[in-house]
């Protein structure tokens, strides 16, 4: 699993804390000592909201007491919000409401919008049924039609909603349109890092959990958590082999997120 990188980590915590109620921007000077806390000093806490600023996700605001600081673009807003429903609510199984398909066709004059448009529905989750042809579960519709839309890939994409029909079993079509093995490496990945950090916690059981502490554990699991569920589109346990991971890595950031995430506000309001 990918290494926690500042730019990465940035995003996490805008994510996790950027949303308060009362949607303030955060000052420069909370950024750095949040990041501070997970390992990232200043100066590349600066290069990083940087490029977070040219790529059109944070926007230059001034805090009510008038401090630079830097909020969310409405585009990063909207991500983050489609991000929600992957990282705390898993999509609907495929069962009962089928398969949304992506039919693409770029002109060769614009050839380098097909390269962007298979990555960005690889990202989404889709696995690809056919050259051409990417197939996900419909409950990813609504993030995928937010994304292509945003993107300015929507001219070049027809989507469709159905059920897989055959001619093979469906379960062993999805063995051909996911690289399973890859999904179920990363899920253990993450089991490898976070159940120790779970054990750790709950073997201090009846002592309040420290907001530093909270807030740096929960950052970290929540910054290798929210790639998962964008490799691993959310297939019904039918359709996977008997002993897949997933289950179990949802649980474990489940119970993570449960026990750490306010804890971690704590830490994050301070001061602010």
């Amino acid at each position: 699993m990918a290494e926690h990188t500042p730019r990465s980590l940035i995003v996490t915590l805008y994510g996790a804390y950027g949303r308060l109620p009362g949607d303030a921007p955060l000052p420069v000077s909370e950024l750095i000592r949040l990041l501070h806390a997970v390992g990232v000093d200043a100066p590349a806490v600066r290069s990083s909201v940087s490029r977070l600023k040219r790529r059109g996700l944070l926007v230059p605001a001034r805090t009510s007491d008038g401090a630079a600081g830097y909020a969310l673009s409405a585009d990063a807003r909207q991500l983050l919000d489609d991000g929600d429903r992957r990282i705390y609510r898993r999509p609907v199984p495929v069962t009962g409401d089928g398969w949304v398909l992506a039919v693409f066709s770029v002109p060769e004059a614009e050839r380098h919008k097909r390269h962007l448009l298979r990555s960005r529905l690889g990202h989404l989750g889709f696995g690809t049924a056919a050259p051409g042809v990417w197939i996900a579960p419909a409950g990813l519709y609504e993030e995928t039609r937010h994304t292509l839309g945003r993107l300015e890939l929507a001219p070049y994409v027809e989507l469709f909603r159905g059920e897989h029909l055959g001619f093979a079993a469906t379960a062993e079509a999805v063995a051909r349109w996911w690289d399973l093995e890859t999904i179920a490496r990363l899920h253990l990945d993450f089991l490898d890092q976070q159940e120790p950090v779970l054990r750790a916690w709950e073997a201090g059981d009846g002592a309040a959990p420290g907001a530093e502490d909270a807030y740096r554990d929960y950052l970290r699991a929540l910054d290798s958590w929210r790639r998962l569920p964008y490799a691993d589109p959310g297939l019904p346990a039918e359709l996977l082999p008997e002993d897949w991971p997933g289950g179990r890595s949802a649980e474990v950031f489940g119970e993570l997120h449960a026990r750490l995430r306010d804890a971690g506000a704590e830490f994050v309001r301070r001061d602010a």
